[in-house]
């Protein structure tokens, strides 16, 4: 409690986004709509807010944008770009579907990886990709995540992961759902080095991803509003029988019932993750 109290955002708007003079903007400027609050917002305005509603709804963010957001300024270099999905099931459609995708997102696979500064603490960091199969694991996802933990083992660096995903990659069968197992079992050996690890979950963070690397953090934290379970909650229903509470594998909800350690708005995470690397002993350049 007394580590969260001390990390709270400063901010009166926790859930909310940046308190900001109203953006002047020309007549017929795109805007869009926040699922939330059902106002219209005009880009300027929410690329200014780090895509945050002023309700504080937390739309979206491609792995790029927020690497840039996150951390210092040109210290990102990037790892294993390629590594990349093949077909290895020769799954109907699968490798038009990817390379599809591929063109779509502008990425090579569903998460990025690579080292950077966070307030000029050094660690390996991983974002994944919501516009790439909303970010479901393949055996390439697995790859990287797993190369990443290991290098941060060599270098005795923390890593610092955004999870966003649908869950395993069913064009990939058993291939996909292995990819859980091969990384929790380096996020163990990253641990075993007594190395940190902080999870940030972002919306939506299900399925397998969640079953395995996700929650296996030290420090888990997660976005306002961010839906965080494994089943869709459709499911969870038919096969219970039972009605949902109001808000069921929100994060909110999550924290209330002890899965995440605490919630932090977009526009305060980068000073945050920046004190807690150094509270644990990060490494400064």
């Amino acid at each position: 409690m007394a580590l969260m109290n001390f990390l709270k955002p400063k901010n009166k708007l926790e859930e909310g986004g940046r308190t900001s003079a109203p953006v002047q903007r020309d007549a017929g400027e795109p805007e869009k709509s926040c699922p939330n609050c059902r106002k219209d917002i005009p880009l300027s305005r929410l690329w200014a807010n780090d895509l945050v509603c002023s309700c504080g709804y937390h739309f979206r963010m491609k792995a790029r944008n927020r690497i840039r957001m996150i951390a210092d300024k040109g210290s990102f270099h990037e790892l294993y770009s390629g590594i990349k999905a093949d077909n290895p099931l020769n799954f109907p459609g699968y490798k038009d579907k990817i390379e599809t995708v591929r063109s779509a997102s502008g990425e090579q696979e569903a998460v990025v990886c690579g080292t950077a500064t966070l307030g000029g603490q050094k660690c390996c960091l991983f974002v994944m990709e919501s516009y790439f199969m909303m970010g479901s694991m393949g055996s390439a996802v697995g790859e990287k995540i797993t190369s990443l933990f290991e290098y941060a083992v060599q270098y005795r660096l923390p890593v610092i992961g955004f999870t966003v995903s649908g869950g395993a990659r069913m064009q990939e069968g058993l291939l996909s759902l292995m990819q859980m197992a091969k990384t929790s079992a380096a996020v163990r050996l990253h641990s075993d080095a007594g190395l940190l690890y902080i999870a940030v979950l972002t919306d939506p963070t299900t399925g397998g991803v969640t079953a395995s690397f996700a929650m296996e953090a030290d420090i888990i934290l997660a976005e306002p509003g961010a839906t965080v379970g494994f089943a869709g909650a459709r499911v969870i229903e038919q096969t219970t029988k039972k009605s949902l509470p109001d808000g069921f594998q929100k994060s909110e909800f999550v924290l209330e019932h002890g899965f995440v350690d605490s919630i932090v708005s977009r526009r305060d995470q980068k000073r945050y993750l920046a004190e807690l690397l150094k509270m644990h002993g990060g490494r400064a350049v």
